[in-house]
């Protein structure tokens, strides 16, 4: 998924031609209200929807004079799915260590997250995930300045593994906790890396249960131009690869990039999600149908690994994969293709389009195009 995310997406350009807007910008201005990104899953069931609402301005003060502070010393923690992972991280944005814990013999095994299942491999590796990244970075928990918990959005059963750690950390060393935003820390960690990216800029993010299109004009002010109405890519991807007998192992989205490499990407005429809709929403659901009757014509038995396949049998698997991936990555173009046109006029000094990807290294930097 990725090279073919950076091959398509890297076409984007702040300066090309653009689609129209159905309708004039006032009227969008009205349902693109600048708010914080709010969690839809909490487990922190104490903080109220309005107090969440309002968390990263009030905040706001505080940061903006610790993070000019180089003694400034975060712990952060993040079990918002299927990996276990912490990081200890200067204010000047000096990554002292980071440690993940991978879950991926779970997904091989269910084919895909088990909430119940990925809340118990967290709680079994939480506390050695901590003490390893506070190890490498020749620290104690005592040095901290603060924690840092990922509270949403994520699966609430693995989301109060990392809080309950957050919350014992913090006591016993009574240390303050920052509440993070899944999202939200996705779309800011590029600043981290790119010193030079200033605000106004445009954020496109991508994870597993996740698309969003953001206008970030500030730490805590937001546009979302667009986000899933249903099903996400990373979603339509493993189920993708789970429905064509793909090794779960590494997840769906590789074993499925493989695959494609091998197929025809216009042997099969899939539709292109939300033509009709002239907004930036995503949807991948209607696509996950197109392929399952796909599958079906073809005879194509999950049952029966990749490895196992007759040679005909694995060409049309490689076929659907791959016209499957052409409009999924297409679907993702054309939405940011008409964001960008949105976010220019809302904003005529913004240059660059950031994406995130989840659980994916720096990969790109292209021109005005930041992919993270």
């Amino acid at each position: 998924m990725l090279s073919s995310l950076s091959s398509t997406i890297s076409r984007l350009n702040l300066f090309c031609p653009k689609p129209s807007i159905p309708h004039s910008l006032s009227s969008c201005l009205k349902t693109l209200k600048p708010q914080p990104i709010i969690p839809r899953w909490s487990c922190l069931h104490s903080l109220s929807t309005h107090s969440t609402s309002r968390l990263s301005t009030s905040l706001k003060p505080q940061l903006d004079a610790l993070v000019s502070k180089d003694d400034l010393v975060v712990l952060g923690i993040e079990t918002s799915c299927d990996d276990t992972a912490a990081a200890v991280v200067r204010g000047n944005g000096e990554i002292l260590s980071q440690v993940v814990s991978s879950q991926a013999d779970l997904l091989a095994k269910y084919g895909g997250v088990a909430p119940k299942m990925a809340e118990e491999a967290h709680s079994q590796v939480i506390d050695q995930v901590v003490q390893e990244a506070l190890d490498k970075a020749n620290l104690t928990a005592r040095n901290l300045s603060a924690v840092a918990v990922t509270i949403g959005p994520g699966l609430s059963l693995c989301l109060r593994v990392g809080v309950r750690k957050a919350r014992k950390l913090a006591g016993s060393f009574n240390l303050p906790i920052i509440s993070i935003h899944h999202m939200e820390a996705h779309c800011l960690v590029a600043r981290l890396i790119e010193r030079e990216l200033e605000f106004p800029f445009m954020a496109l993010l991508i994870s597993g249960g996740h698309n969003l299109l953001i206008l970030a004009h500030d730490l805590g002010h937001y546009i979302q131009l667009g986000t899933t109405i249903d099903d996400a890519i990373g979603e339509a991807y493993d189920k993708t690869a789970k429905w064509l007998g793909l090794d779960m192992s590494r997840s769906g989205g590789p074993a499925l990039e493989e695959l494609a490499r091998e197929g025809d990407a216009e042997s099969i005429k899939f539709s292109t999600p939300m033509k009709q809709h002239r907004d930036c929403n995503f949807s991948y659901a209607g696509l996950k149908t197109q392929v399952r009757l796909a599958i079906g014509s073809h005879n194509i038995n999950a049952e029966i690994p990749i490895s196992s396949a007759s040679s005909q049998d694995r060409r049309s698997r490689a076929d659907i994969a791959a016209s499957f991936q052409r409009v999924a990555v297409l679907h993702l173009e054309e939405r940011c293709d008409r964001a960008i046109e949105w976010a220019r006029k809302i904003e005529p000094s913004i240059k660059h389009l950031v994406t995130c990807l989840a659980n994916l290294k720096f990969c790109l930097l292209h021109h005005n195009l930041l992919i993270y």
